[in-house]
């Protein structure tokens, strides 16, 4: 793929896709955290057992949209990784706004 705007489109789509699955993967764990506590409070107030079979399902539900959420933005920080090996190759590209942005983004996802 040595077309370089192709290249500079791909990097800003692909870009935009881990900035947004890395955002998405934060707030399910912000939710889990959320419902473990609310959980811990229904089984401190003795609450009914609807309530906590309610909220442990929840809890279910949220583990594992934070499982796969990190699965799909581990698959996409790994296509962004290979474009940028891509495009470092194409001199137009090595110091050009979309590759040092996408590097960025990888940064912080990594992180």
């Amino acid at each position: 793929m040595s077309d370089v705007p192709a290249l500079r489109k791909q990097l800003k789509i692909k870009s935009g896709v881990v900035k947004r699955l890395f955002k998405e993967h934060a707030l399910y764990k912000k939710e889990a955290n959320q419902q473990q506590a609310k959980l811990d409070k229904f089984i401190a107030e003795g609450a009914e057992g609807w309530d906590i079979n309610n909220g442990t399902r929840m809890m279910e539900e949220a583990n594992k949209m934070i499982t796969d959420s990190a699965n799909r933005l581990g698959k996409a920080t790994g296509e962004l990784q290979d474009l940028i090996g891509s495009a470092k190759e194409e001199p137009e590209l090595a110091e050009s706004e979309e590759l040092l942005s996408a590097q960025k983004i990888l940064e912080e996802a990594n992180a």
